[in-house]
């Protein structure tokens, strides 16, 4: 089969004019704002690790500067025009931001002897390159400060790249976060990070090639950088809105706001600025209550209720709004009016998504019926680039009423494959339904052809022609999607049935997160690998003994692997365990960075008392998730 992506398909290139001529593409706000304050761009803008390999390659969106092709959503086009402006921005006199060097932006607020930081990106490498960029137009200033606005990997991955461990540890540099923080940044990415990073190479289109046929952003922002992730825990927790914190003389006011955005989440005012930081709780495009990669759904009724609060709280003495991502707001009036219509957004998903509810409606029924006031689409902030009205009904859905819908057909159905063969059965044999299928792709229907085809493809995932038209469905969905991780879900979906997987290139779970997790949760990181029928019959129990526990803490804890399933308590029990590891929490975690051999142990620091092959027991029972199974084939 080709991999050569294809032209777009003329019911496609007909809704692509039809947008250009419906939306109001002469309004030129949003370019003024992301151009506004440029200080200096990174010439050029490829950062590369240690390797010499590149982990951010900005340059590779250049063709953003032609007019948009009918292979793409011209309000994506937009959209990435604006976001792949990169260089280093004055949002005001002594708060400074780089845009461009990652999905997110990291931001510089100038204090009386160096320079706060608030979240410095996902990477080492792409948040060392941001700082000197800062420091060669700014002066080499020292970071006196990081502040992590929430807990996604955006947004603190990348802090060894702007401090040390030693300078936090000796009190040089505070590192501010919302409560909870710690917790879900390493939970997020531990548990069920396999599946999420897997997915989430489909979401930020990690296998396509940039261009008009293929990545041309993700909406937030262009994509997500590959380089080393990083973690120092906060030393100053954030716990109540209105609390107020001085790092290096610079004023910060926050105000809290879990479980909107991300499950630990603050916005923070700076009053001798006048200036707020929304966070990535008021951003320029429909923000994701449930993100494709996967993740706990969000709460679009607290989260526009948080947009009020700030509005009550800040609307009055703010003349310039910025976030984590995308370009700032200027001036009072159009700083409430973005806030305002933010907010309207999310409460209008919510009442009336519970409101269809109440009638009895599904969420996808839901999704298909209900449209944005005209206000809200008329304005650009408010469209679907990362989030979408569609996904973000169903999550709505999903919040309040889980997966059944109540029609009793659907609450045994069959797997994919059981379903796609009988699918295809009825409908006369793989052949006759692709035909079929081919029909509907001439003829426009993308969606119908995708279901149809898609049991072919689980039914008899070797049929050539199943797999191609597929493909083809595919990537003319995603040439339409005005969301940035659709179209690189479907493309990145025609790129696995034409070339096979391509894996996960970024790995968040990586060995700062790990060594972070808590003890409970680290056992948890363990009990969770366990293959519970080839465990069924076994049973023993491992003692751990912290010589390095605080006082008032619990210093043992006792693992106990029954019934398939590994559990752990720091209540006091009877008798000796079948093995004992005496160890530091430091040292821990080599217990999930690694095969769990005595000598990895032994030289990890751990000592081990009783019956070893206790431990070669419980790691032949281990059963790591794989970061590169199949997606759209069985």
């Amino acid at each position: 089969m080709s991999s050569t992506p294809k032209g777009a398909e003329p019911s496609i290139a007909r809704q692509q004019a039809d947008l250009q001529d419906r939306l109001p593409f002469s309004d030129a706000q949003d370019f003024e704002d992301a151009a506004r304050g440029l200080i200096a761009r990174r010439t050029p803008n490829v950062v590369t690790g240690a390797d010499g390999s590149p982990v951010w390659d900005g340059d590779g969106y250049a063709f953003l500067v032609d007019d948009a092709p009918a292979t793409v959503n011209p309000s994506l086009w937009r959209e990435s025009q604006l976001v792949v402006q990169q260089g280093l921005f004055e949002v005001v006199e002594g708060i400074y931001q780089v845009r461009g060097f990652d999905l997110s932006n990291v931001t510089f607020v100038e204090g009386e002897r160096g320079v706060v930081v608030i979240d410095p990106l996902i990477s080492v490498e792409t948040a060392a390159a941001a700082l000197a960029l800062y420091r060669e137009h700014r002066g080499d200033r020292p970071v006196t400060g990081v502040v992590y606005t929430h807990s996604h990997v955006d947004h603190f991955g990348g802090v060894k790249g702007v401090t040390t461990a030693e300078d936090v540890a000796a009190g040089r540099v505070p590192v501010l976060a919302p409560e909870g923080f710690l917790e879900h940044a390493v939970s997020e990415n531990v548990y069920a990070g396999t599946a999420m990073g897997r997915r989430a190479a489909y979401m930020y289109g990690a296998s396509l090639a940039r261009g008009p046929r293929g990545q041309v952003g993700a909406g937030l922002g262009q994509t997500t950088s590959t380089g080393t992730v990083t973690l120092i825990p906060p030393t100053v927790d954030v716990t109540t809105t209105g609390q107020q914190e001085v790092i290096d003389g610079v004023r910060m006011v926050f105000q809290m706001a879990p479980d909107s955005e991300a499950p630990a989440e603050m916005l923070i005012h700076f009053p001798d600025h006048r200036a707020l930081c929304t966070a990535e709780d008021a951003t320029h495009t429909l923000h994701n209550l449930l993100t494709l990669r996967g993740a706990v759904v969000r709460d679009p009724h607290g989260w526009a209720g948080y947009l009020t609060e700030a509005i009550d709280l800040f609307g009055e003495v703010t003349d310039v709004a910025f976030a984590s991502h995308h370009w700032p707001t200027w001036g009072r009036d159009r700083v409430v009016e973005f806030l305002s219509g933010q907010r309207d957004l999310y409460a209008y998903l919510h009442d009336q998504t519970v409101r269809l509810i109440n009638k009895g409606w599904t969420g996808t029924e839901i999704a298909e019926h209900l449209r944005l006031p005209p206000a809200l689409e008329d304005a650009w902030h408010t469209h679907g680039y990362y989030g979408s009205v569609s996904h973000n009904i169903k999550a709505i859905y999903q919040r309040y009423m889980g997966w059944f819908d109540g029609n009793p057909a659907h609450l045994w159905q069959h797997t994919p494959v059981e379903a796609g063969r009988r699918y295809v059965e009825f409908m006369g044999g793989a052949d006759a339904v692709v035909t079929k299928a081919r029909g509907s792709f001439d003829a426009g229907d993308l969606r119908w052809a995708a279901e149809v085809l898609g049991h072919v493809v689980f039914a008899r995932p070797d049929h050539a022609g199943a797999r191609e038209l597929l493909a083809d469905t595919y990537e003319q969905l995603g040439y339409g999607a005005e969301n940035g991780t659709w179209r690189n879900f479907y493309l990145s979906g025609a790129a696995e049935l034409r070339d096979g997987q391509f894996g996960t290139p970024t790995v968040a779970a990586s060995a700062d997160i790990v060594a972070n997790l808590s003890l409970p949760k680290l056992f948890d990181a363990l009990a969770v690998q366990i293959d519970g029928p080839k465990a069924w019959d076994e049973h023993f129990t491992i003692d751990v003994r912290l010589t390095d526990a605080a006082p008032g803490t619990d210093a043992r804890y006792r693992l106990r692997l029954a019934n398939g399933a590994l559990t752990h308590t720091a209540a006091p029990r009877r008798g000796a365990a079948d093995v004992t590891l005496t160890t530091t929490a430091k040292a821990l975690p080599a217990l999930v960075a690694g095969p769990l051999t005595p000598d990895r142990l032994d030289a990890a620091g751990i000592q081990i008392d009783g019956d070893r092959s206790v431990l070669a027991t419980l790691a032949s029972l281990l059963d790591p998730g794989d970061p590169n199974f199949p997606i759209v084939t069985p």
